[in-house]
């Protein structure tokens, strides 16, 4: 089996020394080389050809926002960003997804070596998604090209006042969320959102998605009262459950541990619906890595909601979609320009 070329471009010697060091830890991947600069990895690039690439966003000669806009124009290929934690990094990083990369990750603290061990496990992971998803990147960027030609959707007939819409992502996600939800109209019953995403990106990434739909989209507050029209996404350290009372809908926060390697968790926003009429629950699973939510939508499914799955052709990760097909967890399947259409449905009276 051929292992995965990886080019690691950091202006950090010290980083991509350690970056370097821990993908080649892995029998499958081959660092072929590392650049300093995006000046630097142009040749690389030509001279090395990789099949994935490592990139930093802030390098001096030219930024990396800048860099991946030339690749992606000039020469698509999968790239896995290491950001910075910061309200800057996160809005730059979110704009490289927007660009085309595939996946991010935070750059790692080196003084530490418990963390060094799971930022080893995770990017090794990140770096063979990436790799796996080429093909599925260009059609990703050709539906990216034609978004600008979307359009909203009318409301024809009511809109059902007890609906619950929950949305699960990750890899790809960031994208696939902003595309359905610019398409819904202001009408929409509440929509609570679980992205795999750092706590200091889930604010920053609320407010783009709010400044490009109709729908007002916020970061969930614990106890926070749901109403139509809007948009909640769950906090990037905490996993959101949905509550009923007398009143309505509203969002509690859990601090409990990691559920399938992730918080927030979709599986355990799912399963908190169960306590609510699942025929007022539409669950919708996007593109992603890894298996989470799945579960959770089939016990959804079984209960009577209505769940749907992105299919594989329109996915950039299939993995947690076609983990929920595979367990028989969707009750429809479609590809994401048909998902929007079907949430807007399935809550019309």
């Amino acid at each position: 089996m051929e292992r995965i070329r990886v080019l690691v471009i950091d202006d950090s010697a010290l980083i991509r020394s350690v970056v370097s060091e821990l993908l080649a830890s892995d029998p499958q991947l081959e660092v072929v080389g590392t650049a300093v600069d995006p000046l630097d990895a142009r040749d690389k690039i030509k001279q090395l050809n990789p099949d994935v690439l490592t990139l930093d966003i802030e390098m001096p000669r030219m930024d990396g926002i800048t860099f991946l806009r030339n690749l992606m124009r000039l020469r698509p290929m999968p790239v896995v960003m290491l950001s910075t934690l910061t309200t800057q990094g996160a809005d730059i990083t979110l704009e490289a997804l927007e660009i085309g990369a595939i996946d991010f990750i935070a750059k790692p603290k080196t003084d530490q070596n418990t963390g060094l061990d799971r930022f080893r496990d995770v990017i090794i992971e990140k770096v063979k998604t990436a790799a796996g998803s080429g093909a599925q990147l260009q059609r990703v960027k050709a539906r990216r090209l034609n978004r600008s030609g979307s359009e909203r959707l009318e409301v024809k007939g009511a809109i059902a006042s007890n609906r619950l819409i929950a949305l699960g992502a990750s890899t790809g996600g960031t994208e696939a969320l902003r595309d359905v939800l610019v398409s819904l109209p202001e009408q929409m019953p509440p929509i609570v959102v679980t992205q795999h995403i750092p706590a200091s990106f889930s604010d920053r990434f609320a407010r783009r998605l709010d400044k490009v739909c109709v729908l007002q989209v916020c970061e969930a507050q614990d106890q926070q009262r749901l109403q139509a029209g809007h948009v909640y996404i769950a906090p990037g350290d905490r996993h959101l459950k949905i509550i009923q009372d007398k009143h309505g809908y509203f969002c509690q926060h859990d601090s409990g541990p990691e559920v399938n390697r992730h918080k927030p968790s979709v599986d355990v926003m799912y399963d908190s619906l169960l306590q609510l009429d699942p025929s007022h629950v539409v669950a919708a699973l996007l593109t992603g890595m890894g298996n989470d939510g799945a579960n959770g939508m089939k016990r959804l499914r079984d209960a009577g909601a209505m769940t749907i799955a992105q299919d594989e052709h329109s996915s950039l990760v299939w993995g947690m979609p076609g983990s929920a097909v595979k367990l028989g967890a969707a009750k429809e399947v479609l590809p994401l320009e048909q998902v929007a259409t079907h949430l807007l449905r399935s809550c019309q009276r």
